[in-house]
């Protein structure tokens, strides 16, 4: 519900703050006192078009804030706290709207600034307004088939129907893609098989690249290797008197002779002892090295031509050799999925119109179900525009069904559609596009009557919904919109004092002079002074007694019923 409203310089408004309760308000007063301001400003706090005109003269900007209380049941707040508008454990919606002379107006959400298209969202899921300025769901053809639903009470039976079409989409959305993928196979498959037999004939190991990098240097400088491997080897051991070895071995006799006398010396003949064993073994490795050292001109020319091949391997497949083996088994695996695909189509094309079935069948009991709800509504439908005077018109509920597979939608087969003939003999039309703006007021009442406890929309208001319109017809209407209170905040402007009479609550709308500037104000009635107000309704410029008596008397009937 409205719980707070806050105005600051929006055409005759130079402040005004007002705190609403539930049920039915009425807002009464003079013509031109301001009443529809109020519902202008409510209009801009759900994305109405805002003009720099409504600013009020003399000001750069003009302000409007509104504080919407939710309960956690509320659909629309489980959808705010999804998208991030509203904390989890908050239920309060305030909206800001700024409208300034640069043109740069500003919206606000709960404190931050957010673009004009979040109040659009919120739309008719938060307030409706039926008058002049009309932010109206249910003319919208989507909204009429949801309205449907609920007054039929279809929504648990529409809720098996989406789970159902969303699963079908899906694995249609899947069947698409492999038989998309299956017209490309021929030419994919042979890419595969090519990579695949190209890296597998190639017949490369992990560290194959370093090794023959290796081997490729040993044989492009095998006779420099061998000269120093013989350079070596003479430097330890061929030399008789000058070799390391020789040199070594009289080292070591000497270190003996040495222990001998000083046992303290003893360790440095082991070390000279070790080091003749290790020069020793280093001595034939150096030999036979040298001895193995051989050109091979044709083993070298392979091991380029193997490195030429990992080269462009790596340029095709990856900067390693482990890339390339990894990209062999990708191909691997992907024609293996290929080989499995026309299997996997026909699993899906077999699965898919079982789901059809049921999803045909889901959709047959919502349209048939809907075709009975239609009924029930029609009739109460013209009870209502009879009570409000219009028992010429005619009120249908259109169900165009396409029962082909393509006619499946989110909804199920039928397009539903209100159509509304207002007067005799002409063909009834689209809700929207037939009725005058008296006649939609008094038809939207009807209907949110009828769909008062189905309707989630928390806020309704009536903007001047009684014209041309007096005596029965503005007491059933009256009747109606206190109904609606029970279900749903409501605010109705009026002139006729059978409607305002039957309000819960009473705001006048007044216009003041103050100094050399016009204002508009609003404050709240009762008791004598909600009785001096109807009786101003009933009299006009002159309020007699009777005319007095006659307003206490309808507020003391409405008082009467509600209490019954």
């Amino acid at each position: 519900m409205l719980t707070e409203l806050r105005i600051v310089n929006f055409a005759l408004i130079e402040q005004l703050s007002l705190q609403f309760q539930s049920g039915f308000t009425v807002l009464t007063g003079e013509t031109g006192a301001g009443k529809s301001l109020l519902i202008d400003a409510i209009a801009l706090l759900v994305g109405g078009r805002a003009s720099t005109d409504q600013i009020r003269s003399g000001e750069d900007e003009a302000q409007i804030e509104a504080a919407f209380h939710l309960p956690d049941t509320h659909p629309l707040i489980q959808r705010l706290r999804l998208q991030d508008i509203i904390g989890q454990n908050e239920s309060e919606l305030i909206l800001r709207r700024v409208l300034s002379r640069s043109g740069r107006h500003r919206v606000y959400v709960n404190g931050s600034l957010c673009p004009l298209r979040v109040l659009e969202d919120l739309g008719g899921t938060l307030v409706d307004i039926h008058g002049q300025h009309e932010q109206q769901s249910l003319l919208a053809t989507v909204e009429q088939l949801d309205a449907l639903d609920a007054f039929g009470r279809l929504l648990e039976l529409r809720g098996r129907y989406e789970q159902a079409y969303r699963a079908w989409k899906e694995l249609r959305t899947q069947l698409d893609a492999l038989q998309r993928d299956l017209a490309d196979r021929t030419r994919r498959e042979e890419i595969l098989r090519f990579q695949a037999r190209e890296i597998e004939q190639a017949g490369l190991f992990p560290d194959e690249e370093a090794k023959l990098r290796q081997e490729r240097q040993r044989l492009a400088h095998v006779y420099r290797l061998r000269e120093l491997a013989d350079q070596a080897y003479i430097e330890l051991q061929a030399d008789e008197q000058q070799a390391v070895l020789t040199r070594l071995g009289r080292v070591g006799r000497a270190l003996a002779e040495l222990a001998q006398t000083d046992q303290a010396m003893s360790d440095c003949e082991r070390s000279a002892t070790e080091a003749a064993i290790q020069l020793k073994e280093l001595a034939g490795r150096l030999r036979d090295y040298a001895q193995q050292l051989e050109a091979d001109p044709d083993r070298q020319a392979t091991a380029e031509d193997r490195l030429d091949l990992i080269q462009r391997l790596k340029k095709k497949y990856g900067g390693s050799v482990e890339a390339i083996l990894a990209a062999g088994r990708e191909a691997q695996g992907e024609l293996q999925l290929l080989d499995n695909r026309e299997a996997k189509i026909a699993e899906l094309i077999a699965r898919h119109g079982e789901e059809a079935l049921c999803l045909g069948a889901l959709a047959q009991q919502l349209s048939k179900k809907r075709i009975d709800a239609a009924k029930r509504m029609t009739t109460l439908m013209e009870a209502e525009l009879a009570a409000l005077k219009m028992g010429q018109a005619i009120f249908q509920v259109s169900i165009a069904s396409d029962e082909s597979a393509d006619g499946l939608g989110p909804a199920g087969h039928d397009r539903v559609e209100f159509l509304l003939s207002s007067n005799t003999g002409e063909p009834p039309r689209p809700l929207g596009r037939v009725a005058s703006g008296g006649e939609l007021s008094r038809i939207m009442l009807a209907l949110k009557t009828v769909l008062a406890e189905m309707d989630q929309v928390p806020v309704l208001v009536f903007d001047e919904i009684d014209t041309g319109v007096g005596g029965a017809v503005a007491a059933a209407m009256g009747t109606r919109l206190r109904k609606l209170g029970s279900f749903h905040q409501v605010f109705c402007i009026t002139h006729l004092p059978q409607v305002a009479s039957q309000a819960e609550h009473h705001l006048l709308v007044e216009k003041e002079l103050g100094g050399q500037r016009t204002s508009t104000s609003v404050r709240a009635l009762k008791g004598m002074g909600r009785e001096e107000e109807i009786a101003r309704m009933l009299g006009g410029l002159v309020v007699t007694k009777k005319v007095r008596e006659t307003a206490a008397e309808l507020i003391a009937e409405t008082k009467g019923r509600r209490s019954d």
